[in-house]
């Protein structure tokens, strides 16, 4: 897939009225097929893979929230980078998952062609399914270069998104919990 890849970046590149045989392109082509593959890399992941077995009996119920895991993705409208933070909130029911295991499936689904609103809905999703919690929150702050680099270049705009499930949408109080306890 590399090679077929790269030879589509240099067709690209030649297209721009790039010469892809001068220095510093010659390696280009090989190097941009490489990143992409890295950057959609989520694509080979599932998410029985990403949690490996990581989920713990736990005697709580107590909100957990891991904040500002940052994130790197792709618009699926222009192929350039939104980047930015996810805070995640759960309330177990009997069962808690590894730490590290929120940073990977943030980055599993991050890791291809996305629109934030999905991306936000997934990461959700994912972390109800393994967990069995009674609320799932996600939020999640990005900037997205499709407006800061090109169309209106609007250099401070930002987006956020939301995605609550079961308590943390049915409870006021919960999910007031959740804003207040990440600052927003």
């Amino acid at each position: 897939m590399s090679d077929k890849l790269a030879g589509h970046y240099s067709d690209i590149l030649s297209i721009l009225g790039e010469d892809v045989s001068r220095g510093g392109l010659v390696d280009t082509p090989q190097r941009a097929a490489k990143a992409m593959q890295f950057l959609t890399d989520g694509y080979q992941k599932d998410l029985d893979g990403v949690v490996n077995g990581a989920i713990f009996e736990a005697d709580t119920d107590e909100m957990v929230i891991i904040q500002d895991i940052e994130f790197y993705s792709l618009c699926e409208h222009h192929i350039l980078p939104f980047i930015g933070r996810c805070h995640i909130a759960y309330l177990p029911n009997g069962k808690v998952l590894g730490l590290s295991k929120f940073a990977r499936i943030v980055d599993m689904f991050a890791r291809r062609l996305q629109i934030q609103e999905g991306l936000t809905k997934q990461i959700a999703d994912a972390v109800q399914k393994v967990t069995g919690a009674t609320g799932v929150g996600v939020i999640m702050e990005g900037k997205h270069m499709c407006m800061m680099m090109r169309g209106v270049q609007k250099q401070n705009s930002s987006m956020i998104t939301s995605v609550m499930l079961g308590s943390m949408r049915t409870s006021d109080a919960t999910r007031n919990e959740f804003l207040r306890l990440i600052g927003k």
